[in-house]
């Protein structure tokens, strides 16, 4: 799990967690390795306003956070995938629902 500060967990878990998933992208990134291991590419094509700059950055953190895994296979050419440590997973009904809440804000007139 991440290495923060042992103060901010005990006084406010939820500063915690958001400080982990906060920001634009990471709960993006995190929605879309729901499906399962991605590689960088095609993160890039199913969040296509992200910078390669910015991905690199937001992987980094989220793994640094222990929410995602880079695999790297060096059989023949080098693949390297992302996808969800069991912390990224427990992310999941959080997820879906703030995708139900955002889905209701869109629908009201």
């Amino acid at each position: 799990m991440p290495k923060r500060n042992k103060i901010l967990r005990t006084i406010c878990p939820l500063e915690t967690a958001l400080d982990i998933i906060g920001g634009k992208w990471k709960g993006i990134i995190i929605y879309r390795l729901l499906d399962g291991k991605m590689r960088f590419n095609e993160l890039r094509r199913v969040i296509p306003a992200i910078t390669h700059r910015m991905l690199i950055r937001q992987l980094r953190e989220l793994q640094n956070d222990g929410l995602i895994v880079r695999n790297v296979q060096t059989e023949g050419q080098i693949k390297v995938e992302y996808g969800l440590s069991s912390h990224g997973i427990a992310l999941k009904s959080i997820l879906l629902k703030l995708r139900a809440w955002g889905e209701k804000i869109n629908n009201i007139d």
